[in-house]
C-alpha cells in the first residue's frame, strides 16, 4: 500500500538559497562567503557597556585576520555547530557527528520508470528518511541515501579522513553507546555502501524492474547529526545560547532536522520569535 501525493513538488534548492541571499542583501545585508570562524570575543573596550550604555560589540574573526562587529549573534553552522557554540564559550553539547549519505544515479533510458518523488515509510528509531527516488530539475533520477559514518566533517567521499574529526567524535560524543545500541543497523548502512546489489535490492521494493545494469554511482552529502552524550540521535530542534557578555547576545540554533530545506521559512520564523523573545527586541 502506498499514499499518493499528486502535489508534491521538487525545487532546485541553490536557486532558493541565491534568492533568499538577493533578498537579504537588498534589505542592506552582506554575505561573506569563504570566512571561517577562528574567535568570537568581546571588542577590546571593557566592560561590556560604552559611556552611552550601549553594549560593546562582539567581534567575530576568521582564519585570515578579518573580523565584523555585531551587537548580537545567530548561527546556524551545520556541521560545526559544536565547535562555534564551543567558541563563543557556549554549551558544546549536543556534538555532531558526520553521516555520509551516497546516492545512485539511475541511467537516462531507465528514467520512465520514476515519475515522481517516491519515499519509503521512514523507521521511526532514526532521524534517517531511507532510500528514496528524487527526480531532479535536470532530469536525473537521485536514487538514496544511505547512512554511514562520516571520517571527516566535510567527508563527501570514502576515504575522506581528518585525525581531529574522528578523536572528536568518539572521544567528545555518546557515538559508542550509539554504535552498541544500533549494531547491526549500522552494519547494514555500511553493507549496502560497499555493495550496490544489496541496495538495488531494497529499491526492487518499490520499481521490481531496476537491476543492477541500470544504476551508476553519483554523488555524496554530509548529514550533520546531533548526538547527545548517551548515544541518542537527536531530531527535533534545538536553540540556546550562554551566560556572560557574549552568551546573552548569541543565539546558536544547533539541530534543524528534516526537511529543513522544504520547511525553511517556516524555520526562519520560528528563529525570529526566538531571537525577539531571547534578545528582548
Amino acid at each position: 500500500m502506498a499514499i499518493d501525493c499528486p502535489y508534491t513538488g521538487i525545487v532546485d534548492y541553490r536557486q532558493v538559497a541565491l534568492s533568499f541571499a538577493k533578498d537579504f542583501q537588498e534589505a542592506g545585508g552582506s554575505v561573506l562567503t569563504n570566512f571561517e570562524v577562528e574567535d568570537i570575543e568581546m571588542a577590546r573596550e571593557s566592560p561590556s557597556r560604552s559611556k552611552d550604555g550601549m553594549k560593546y560589540p562582539i567581534v567575530i574573526r576568521n582564519t585570515k585576520g578579518e573580523e565584523i562587529q555585531c551587537q548580537y549573534v545567530v548561527t546556524c553552522a551545520g556541521l560545526y555547530s559544536d565547535r562555534i557554540s564551543e567558541l563563543s564559550g557556549c554549551n558544546p553539547n549536543p556534538r555532531i557527528v558526520p553521516f555520509r549519505g551516497d546516492y545512485l544515479i539511475l541511467k537516462p533510458e531507465k528514467r520512465y520508470l520514476v515519475k515522481g518523488n517516491i519515499y519509503p515509510v521512514p523507521d521511526s528509531r532514526f532521524p534517517f528518511l531511507g532510500v528514496h527516488f528524487t527526480p531532479r530539475m535536470d532530469g536525473n533520477i537521485w536514487l538514496g541515501p544511505n547512512a554511514v559514518l562520516a571520517f571527516k566533517r566535510e567527508g563527501y567521499r570514502p576515504f575522506d579522513f581528518s585525525a581531529r574529526d574522528i578523536m572528536d567524535i568518539m572521544i567528545k560524543s555518546g557515538l559508542i553507546k550509539l554504535v552498541f545500541q544500533n549494531f547491526s543497523y549500522g552494519v547494514n548502512e555500511m553493507y549496502k555502501a560497499c555493495f550496490l546489489s544489496a541496495t538495488v535490492k531494497h529499491l526492487q521494493k518499490f520499481i521490481p524492474e531496476i537491476t543492477i545494469s541500470d544504476i551508476l554511482r553519483g554523488p555524496a552529502g554530509v548529514r550533520a547529526q546531533a548526538l547527545d552524550k548517551d548515544g541518542n540521535l537527536i531530531d527535533d530542534f534545538v536553540f540556546d545560547g550562554g551566560v556572560g557578555d557574549i552568551g546573552n547576545r548569541v543565539l546558536h540554533v544547533r539541530n534543524a532536522p528534516s526537511p529543513a530545506a522544504t520547511s525553511s521559512l517556516a524555520i526562519s520564523g520560528m528563529i525570529v520569535d526566538e531571537v525577539q523573545q531571547r534578545f528582548k527586541l
